[in-house]
């Protein structure tokens, strides 16, 4: 069972072992990775895979669904804790709900489950990105419009997968190809970025960071095991919805804090001790998978 965690886990940490080093010893410019990452290369990632033939997003409708109640239910876990603790909702809130589905969920679906978890993975990625630039937006800045989410090329690779994956139009292969192509640069790509943010860890707020790094797979779980007996999913389904719930807090929640001022220097702190913590609970959650005997 090590082995086969370890099998799992040691590309990806890799990769980003790579990006943190190359960052520690060399200008980087993460701006300019990240806006390709997330503007081209995931994009074409989610548009190659939703437009796929052999992908049917009917077959996904009860994992669409438990995903959002996931990501719904971890804000309200630890909402109560918020006003005991004598926290900021807006600050600790949006990094228990949206997680880190494109940097570290996609690679580990892909090396844990294949091409069928990377079709899973993918919804979540959908899920979160939709619900963290709509009601993420709104919990910081309730003022905020949500209009910005049809400018985001991810949502519209997004309705342009849906309209392909849910209509007989055939994409061209010689269009198709360079789309794939651009689509597997986007998990190394990320990989290398949240290495090279690494570096940018602040330990200033080291105990909200550590905090928040605790609760967000703890919260994560506790929602898993809640809802997951009410659905119908494959076993595949239900192990690729272990690894989304306890997924680390998404870097996008220090862009969104920073750019409304909500305490950014905090939530950087979250989200940076959250994905360090990311390698603990993720072979705990392969320990279960991978060895069913665990569970």
């Amino acid at each position: 069972m090590l082995i086969s965690i370890f099998t799992v886990l040691f590309p990806i940490f890799t990769i980003v072992m790579i990006g943190y080093l190359y960052a520690r010893f060399r200008s980087v410019n993460i701006a300019i990775i990240n806006r390709f990452s997330i503007e081209v290369f995931s994009p074409a990632l989610l548009f190659g895979v939703l437009a796929d033939q052999s992908f049917h997003i009917i077959d996904y409708q009860s994992l669409v669904l438990a995903a959002t109640l996931m990501v719904l239910g971890s804000g309200l876990i630890v909402l109560p804790l918020t006003r005991w603790l004598g926290i900021n909702p807006k600050t600790l809130i949006p990094p228990m709900m949206f997680v880190n589905a494109g940097n570290m969920g996609l690679p580990v679906a892909l090396f844990a489950f294949g091409d069928i978890g990377l079709s899973a993975a993918t919804l979540f990625l959908i899920v979160v990105a939709t619900l963290n630039f709509t009601l993420g937006i709104a919990i910081v800045d309730r003022n905020a419009s949500w209009f910005s989410l049809l400018k985001l090329p991810l949502f519209q690779a997004t309705i342009a997968g849906l309209v392909v994956s849910l209509t007989p139009i055939t994409i061209p292969i010689l269009l198709l190809t360079p789309i794939k192509m651009l689509g597997a640069c986007a998990i190394p790509m990320m990989l290398l970025s949240l290495g090279a943010r690494l570096n940018d860890i602040d330990f200033t707020y080291w105990k909200i960071g550590l905090l928040g790094a605790i609760l967000r797979p703890i919260s994560g779980a506790l929602m898993f095991l809640l809802i997951q007996p009410w659905f119908t999913l494959t076993p595949l389904q239900a192990d690729a919805l272990l690894i989304f719930a306890v997924l680390p807090p998404a870097v996008v929640n220090y862009v969104i804090a920073e750019q409304y001022q909500q305490e950014p220097h905090k939530v950087a702190a979250i989200v940076m001790l959250g994905n360090l913590m990311s390698f603990i609970s993720l072979p705990i959650a392969l320990a279960f998978i991978l060895n069913p005997t665990v569970s």
